[in-house]
């Protein structure tokens, strides 16, 4: 859907205006269309297709027009327009922590900024210190947020980059002549964040692929074009580009250029001395013998001929897949066997749908139970709940699990471990859940020592049973807290407490090396996506991915259990 990148653009509008000091109604306008974007659970393309975009509330005519150009035409003149009347430095500022649209105007205007380098030397030599509005500790978060931009680099969210490339994939496939698309690269093997996309193709005239390629609609620059690649680059939301590299191969060579092209370096570099030692040569286009491809078809009869089982794509890594058997990769964990979601939202804390819309919507997705995990009071941000409204919420999804068919509605929370270590709710209160997050969302710059105690204090209380987003990061916007994560792990394996891997695409977390460490030491998981709308329940792929990667196999998460299991475990924690 382009509901997410329609947002994204409608919101960019509405800073861009603020920085040039234009009309409030309009910012405003901007921005609350970016709003109703950003929760619209429809399809906004499926909207304008079939003339029902105004229904919307929140959309008029002014920004149905502008939505239905930029269906249509992949851009908006008039985002192009007001990026066109500043530097193209600019805009990047406001991807800084600490620099919001006023103070981007202000140093543009008073100190002459026109990009991150400017900014730098304006904090350098203490000129932004004294800029009316900043000060010291303005300027030190500043500095902080760049130096943390800067090392998180320029790479992309897996789960920003995977719909993209999908979507790439399907206009690829639909091009006359084209067999066979596959994504490749660290994306396909499920990583964290990516520099760009890879794609394959199977074609016998590569030429007018990459022509066709090239020239899709999306496209935003070219920077390759021959007979068997082309290399663009395409808007990932209204602000950054991506690029993307397209193959075309041969069918005999497909597997073979799959499995190189999809790494990692490491893995492909002992795969390669494996064959020469057993007499072959590996590359991208096959695995040869003597000159005469034996293999290379498909990357299941390389592994094979080899004497490898097929190792799954995230696990190349060479970190000891060389050495798994068939029967261990058999038990990996798989989306097949999820069998439920134990942490999400309803409106009654921060989310954007009712508990019978998410309760459909997980029956649809062939779901034997969820857990309603609700934020608890001091989270106040998120609308948290009082003693009394969780008291009342129990009741109201206890009342309708009765009557809701075809899936088990639990009722749990997700309780804020406070500053010291405590629970936001009391025992009693939370004796009376199904299943109980606990997680950090306030005081996280705290000491590694006094963080991890206070998540151990969570983990060793008898009524909580999943540890959520156990490090508290978003990829490329707040780094991990600095809890020990293997003092966590081990108190988790003392207690049988579940440490969360979140699904959500800006968390991944925990990580797919913590998921090794905390398999490896003998401790549950439970993965589980954090929604807050129904289509974020889509987003239990990434975790499943994160989990595989780090080993993870079946038996090892625990809502992979039927609901007699899942509640006999909860009840062997007590």
């Amino acid at each position: 859907m382009l509901n997410k990148e329609l947002a994204n653009a409608f919101n960019l509008m509405g800073d861009l205006l603020e920085i040039q000091g234009a009309n409030r109604f309009r910012i405003n306008s901007f921005r609350r269309t970016g709003r109703t974007l950003k929760d619209l659970i429809e399809d906004v393309a499926v909207l304008v297709e079939e003339d029902r975009l105004l229904e919307v509330p929140g959309i008029g005519k002014g920004t149905a027009g502008k939505i239905e150009e930029f269906i249509e035409v992949g851009r908006i003149a008039e985002l192009d327009e007001l990026l066109g009347k500043m530097p193209d430095g600019l805009p990047a500022l406001l991807d800084i922590p600490g620099m919001g649209p006023k103070k981007v105007a202000a140093v543009w205007k008073e100190l002459d900024i026109e990009e991150l380098g400017d900014l730098k030397e304006a904090i350098e030599d203490g000129r932004l210190a004294e800029l009316a509005g900043f000060g010291e500790q303005s300027v030190k978060k500043i500095g902080e947020g760049i130096r943390f931009m800067e090392t998180s680099g320029e790479r992309v969210p897996y789960g920003e980059a995977l719909p993209l490339a999908e979507a790439l994939a399907e206009e690829v496939g639909a091009i006359d002549g084209v067999k066979r698309v596959a994504i490749a690269g660290s994306l396909r093997r499920g990583r964290e964040t990516v520099g760009d996309i890879d794609l394959l193709c199977i074609a016998s005239d590569g030429a007018a692929v990459v022509r066709s390629f090239v020239a899709l609609g999306r496209v935003a620059s070219v920077l390759a074009s021959g007979d068997t690649k082309g290399s663009v680059t395409v808007p990932l939301g209204s602000a950054r580009e991506m690029q993307v590299d397209l193959r075309v191969v041969p069918e005999e060579s497909f597997g073979a250029a799959l499995q190189y092209f999809s790494g990692s370096k490491e893995h492909n570099v002992r795969l390669r001395e494996m064959a020469s030692k057993q007499g072959y040569k590996l590359n991208e286009w096959g695995l040869f013998k003597n000159d005469k491809q034996v293999a290379g078809r498909t990357e299941e009869e390389i592994y094979a001929k080899l004497g490898l089982p097929a190792i799954p794509v995230e696990l190349r890594e060479d970190r000891g897949e060389f050495e798994c058997d068939a029967a261990f990769i058999e038990t990996l964990i798989t989306m097949a066997d999820i069998r439920g979601d134990l942490h999400m939202h309803t409106v009654a804390s921060d989310g954007k749908c009712t508990l019978e819309q998410l309760a459909e919507a997980a029956k649809g997705l062939a779901y034997e139970y969820i857990n309603i995990t609700d934020h608890s009071k001091s989270s106040a941000i998120a609308n948290g709940l009082s003693i009394e409204r969780m008291e009342q919420q129990i009741e109201t999804v206890r009342a309708f699990d009765k009557t809701f068919k075809g899936l088990k509605v639990l009722v749990g929370c997700e309780c804020d471990i406070l500053s010291n270590g405590d629970l936001d709710y009391p025992d009693d209160l939370l004796a009376e859940c199904d299943i109980v997050v606990a997680s950090i969302h306030s005081a996280m710059g705290q000491a590694k020592e006094v963080i991890t105690r206070r998540t151990i204090k969570a983990i060793e209380n008898p009524h909580v049973h999943i540890i959520g987003h156990p490090t508290s990061r978003l990829l490329n916007k707040r780094p991990a807290t600095a809890i020990d994560v293997p003092e966590i792990v081990k108190a988790a394996v003392e207690t049988g407490t579940a440490l969360e891997v979140n699904s959500a695409w800006k968390r991944l977390d925990l990580n797919d090396r913590h998921v090794r460490h905390a398999i490896d030491a003998g401790a549950m998981l439970s993965i589980n996506t954090d929604s807050h709308d129904t289509p974020q329940l889509q987003q239990m792929r990434y975790g499943v991915a994160t989990a595989r990667r780090g080993w993870a196999t079946a038996d090892r998460v625990i809502n992979t259990m039927s609901l007699k299991q899942l509640l006999a475990w909860k009840e062997r924690m007590q």
